[in-house]
């Protein structure tokens, strides 16, 4: 399967993703298609959902789509017992604020975060403001606008107090770490994107907690978020296998030993099935070392998957970088299996990657 050879069949998918986002804004909300039935068991959210809409809490308008901040918000609100929290990033304030009424009823809480994203912004300095890069610079410059709540280009105390997710947290000493905690410089894979609620509930997501994940750019009322999935699963056995996943990096917390395991530190578990009524959910965790045979690895269970086909493959990716999975694919077709992709534009003719 070559690059050069599937440019034109992408550009055409690329042109329906383009069109998609475009006619949402236009489209009639009388005439969106009605929501598809739920497993109650296993409920799913998209934000650029077409047959549901909503008022968005920051930038005050209604449009289509799950408001995911709302179900991660409604999960926490919910707990009784005890939440983990394992993100990559978490920027969005109703979420830190959810957590912090939470833990002052006696919830115990604890979040995992990844070193790149566990500064509040409102923090740097701006010496180090502008050492960032570009693409950081006009992130940082999305929050100072976000946090200015009353537009006078000036953060006071009380506006980064009520905005900034991180400094919510930290002003309710929530503990958290981030994957320096085992004594390294960090990861840099630490992209869990899940919430534990009273060893029950399990919030697994696409999304980073930011708004330009959730709600889009919050300057540009045109932006609509990056396209991202939530799933709300009710299985205390699911939830047994997140929870052992968080242990593992978590180790003993804040300011403890460093036996936090990230990364290719933490043990490598098989694959590992759960039934819920008429569903079957197979989870497996990241990252597998190059010394293991790829068949052991979280590709290798999506390409054995991918390989029992037999009718139609659809995927939605951000970046597909994997020779072997372009190969199984390309099987497939040859198989007379439908096969359709819809891959970050920007992502997809890099000499590196194989969508």
């Amino acid at each position: 399967m070559q690059l050069i050879s599937r440019q034109r069949y992408f550009s055409y998918i690329f042109l329906l993703i383009f069109s998609l986002a475009g006619c949402q804004r236009v489209q009639s909300f009388n005439q969106r298609p009605a929501p598809l039935p739920q497993d109650p068991l296993v409920q799913v959210y998209f934000n650029h959902s077409e047959s549901s809409e909503y008022k968005e809490a920051y930038r005050q308008q209604t449009r289509l789509g799950d408001d995911l901040e709302k179900e991660i918000v409604n999960a926490i609100t919910h707990a009784k017992s005890t939440i983990d929290v394992a993100v990559q990033e978490l920027r969005l304030p109703k979420v830190a604020q959810a957590l912090v009424d939470r833990q002052k009823a006696g919830v115990k809480v604890r979040i995992i975060l990844e070193n790149t994203y566990s500064r509040p912004w409102s923090s740097l300095t701006s010496a180090e403001v502008s050492k960032l890069d570009k693409r950081e610079q006009e992130r940082y410059n999305e929050f100072r606008k976000f946090i200015d709540i009353n537009q006078d280009n000036q953060l006071s105390p009380a506006e980064i107090n009520q905005r900034d997710a991180l400094i919510i947290l930290q002003n309710a000493k929530i503990p958290w770490i981030d994957d320096r905690a085992d004594g390294s410089a960090g990861s840099s894979l630490m992209h869990h994107k899940f919430v534990i609620v009273d060893n029950r509930i399990v919030i697994i997501t696409s999304a980073n907690f930011t708004l330009s994940d959730t709600y889009g750019d919050f300057t540009n009322s045109n932006t609509l978020g990056n396209a991202n999935n939530l799933l709300e699963i009710d299985s205390p056995e699911l939830a047994s296998l997140f929870t052992e996943e968080f242990n593992i990096m978590w180790g003993d917390g804040p300011g403890g030993k460093p036996d936090s395991r990230f990364g290719l530190e933490k043990p490598i578990r098989s694959p590992k099935k759960i039934t819920l009524n008429q569903t079957t959910i197979t989870v497996q965790f990241s990252p597998t070392s190059p010394t293991e045979p790829w068949s052991n690895s979280s590709n290798g269970l999506i390409g054995k998957t991918l390989d029992s086909a037999t009718k139609s493959v659809d995927m939605a990716l951000f970046v597909l970088s994997d020779q072997r999975l372009a190969n199984i694919l390309e099987n497939r077709h040859q198989q007379n299996v439908q096969i359709r992709a819809l891959i970050e534009p920007q992502f997809a003719y890099r000499p590196y990657k194989d969508g």
